[in-house]
C-alpha cells in the first residue's frame, strides 16, 4: 500500500525532505503523498521514513491503494531504474 496524510497533519515539513522519491509535496491544506510515487521506502530504508519523523502520527497506510512488498519493488525499480 502507499501512504497517506490525514488532516491531523501540522504542517510540520519534516516529512518532505525525507522522502527518497519525492512522493510528498505541499497540498491546499496539508501535505500529500502521490501514491504512483510512494514505495512505502521498499528499495530505500526497512520503514518508511516520513513515518519515522512525524510528530503527530498522521502517515497511515492508504486503505484506497493496496500493494504487496513485490508491488513496491517493482514500482521502486520503475521509479529509480536500479535492480533490487
Amino acid at each position: 500500500m502507499a501512504l497517506m496524510i490525514t488532516d491531523e497533519c501540522i504542517n510540520c515539513d519534516v516529512c518532505e525532505p525525507e522522502c527518497p522519491n519525492g512522493a510528498i509535496s505541499q497540498g491546499d491544506e496539508i501535505y500529500q503523498i502521490d501514491p504512483n510515487k510512494c514505495t512505502e521506502c521498499v528499495g530505500h530504508f526497512d520503514e518508511p521514513q516520513c513515518q519515522q519523523v512525524c510528530p503527530v502520527d498522521c502517515i497511515p497506510l492508504n486503505p484506497d491503494v493496496v500493494e504487496t512488498k513485490d508491488q513496491l519493488m517493482e514500482k521502486f525499480v520503475l521509479l529509480t531504474g536500479k535492480k533490487a
